[in-house]
């Protein structure tokens, strides 16, 4: 496994009203930050809000190409990001302890935080397809291209995770200061990471690592 240093390239926040952020995703011009009863639209060019859904947004936040999922409590929320309607509802794998989500190849993963699970989940019906193990407390999960990442917050100590999809082997770690913490985890689809700060309000970019072909994952999956 490879072990090394996170590279923060750029820090958010705090903002205004803005306590706690969780759930983190990326719609392509716009980073989404769950910050408890609103899901806020940050610009990451200039850093600023441009604007907010008032919906309950506890904890994990996804992007399909077309709608914003969240984790509302124990359940999972469907909204359009345009008005800010929950179209559909389905119940959350982890019963209330969920944490982290993201979307590839027509599904949800969904982060368990203290199961140390994460969870392969139809949209439509929240039915669990199959489960990853994992032997820390997972926050934030992502999909970069073919390779899947997971936050870990435990004992005053976070990291980001590339995992095998099949077996949940850790196959690189990049470790935070351990004054940082990271709840919520998206990739922008290129070269970084987006790390939510959980109560310091805060959001982080941080550089993901480059690869060779030799070393790129085969694991199917993918925005």
């Amino acid at each position: 496994m490879k072990r090394s240093n996170a590279d923060i390239v750029r820090e958010y926040g705090p903002f205004p009203g803005i306590d706690k952020v969780g759930g983190v995703s990326y719609d392509g011009h716009h980073v989404w930050l769950a910050t408890g009863d609103r899901l806020c639209a940050l610009d990451p060019a200039s850093g600023t809000t441009q604007r907010a859904l008032e919906v309950a947004a506890h904890a994990g936040t996804a992007f399909d190409g077309r709608h914003l999922y969240q984790i509302a409590e124990d359940r999972i929320l469907k909204i359009d990001p345009e008005s800010g309607r929950v179209l559909a509802t389905i119940p959350a794998p982890g019963g209330g302890g969920d944490s982290g989500l993201a979307w590839a190849e027509g599904m949800l993963w969904v982060g368990e935080y203290r199961a140390r699970k994460i969870h392969q989940v139809d949209p439509a019906t929240g039915a669990v397809l199959r489960s990853i193990e994992s032997n820390r407390f997972v926050t934030g999960v992502t999909w970069a291209g073919r390779e899947l990442w997971h936050g870990t917050w435990e004992n005053d100590e976070s990291e980001l995770r590339r995992i095998d999809p099949r077996t949940g082997a850790v196959q690189e770690s990049l470790r935070m200061l351990p004054d940082i913490v990271v709840s919520g985890l998206e990739s922008d689809g290129a070269d970084r990471f987006f790390c939510g700060g959980g109560n310091s309000g805060k959001l982080r970019a941080v550089r993901r690592p480059r690869r060779t072909t030799a070393e790129a994952p085969a694991g199917a999956a993918g925005k």
